[in-house]
């Protein structure tokens, strides 16, 4: 039978797209943990966190969700690899240039993760711009969906200095069923039936 694709899948393809974006601006890897979390609900959470919903052929939510000593390193590496010199590197990890960096490297995470799903699926989905904020406090995020029917995932992450992030996934109950692999399973079928009449 076609391999049924599901939130784990897509999952997956969120990681790669952090881990690309990342590493093509900071220079360096970031580790993902091999472990997928299957989680109640996507939220904002202390102490960095940017968000964003897309829509079209497909509908979710992003959460990406950084400590403080995350946010500054992956900034502050940011920086480096552009040839900024030690002390004109942000200090504060709740300053506009690091809200501002968090929030770019959101836009193109989603890009890519966006991209990535049209290349193997051929579904498209748009989205807002990103926002990026300070966060004191835990906030729950929902898509406009029946809460029953949609499904949440969070994968973890560390920095070189072995700081931690997350990117949290919400999407409305789906599967995809690729139509190519299904019609090469009924070809890979009529093939046994044109085999074995020429011995029956």
């Amino acid at each position: 039978m076609p391999k049924v694709y599901t939130i784990n899948e897509l999952s997956l393809i969120l990681g790669e797209a952090v881990k690309e974006v990342l590493k093509l601006n900071i220079g360096k890897e970031v580790k993902l943990s091999p472990t997928i979390q299957k989680i109640g609900n996507v939220a904002l959470r202390p102490d960095i966190s940017s968000f964003l919903d897309f829509y079209g052929d497909y509908n979710g939510l992003i959460c990406l969700n950084f400590s403080k000593d995350a946010a500054l390193e992956l900034c502050r590496l940011h920086f480096t690899t552009m040839g900024f010199a030690e002390e004109d590197l942000p200090k504060d990890p709740f300053s506009d240039e690091v809200i501002n960096f968090i929030g770019e490297m959101t836009n193109q995470i989603a890009g890519n993760f966006r991209k990535k799903v049209e290349e193997k699926f051929g579904l498209s989905a748009k989205n807002p711009q990103p926002k990026a904020l300070q966060i004191n406090h835990t906030i729950q995020m929902f898509i406009e969906s029946a809460l029953k029917s949609t499904q949440c995932r969070k994968l973890s992450f560390s920095t070189p200095a072995h700081n931690s992030f997350y990117a949290e996934l919400s999407l409305e109950k789906t599967e995809f069923i690729l139509m190519e692999e299904v019609l090469a399973e009924e070809k890979k079928e009529e093939s046994v039936d044109d085999l074995l009449s020429k011995f029956f």
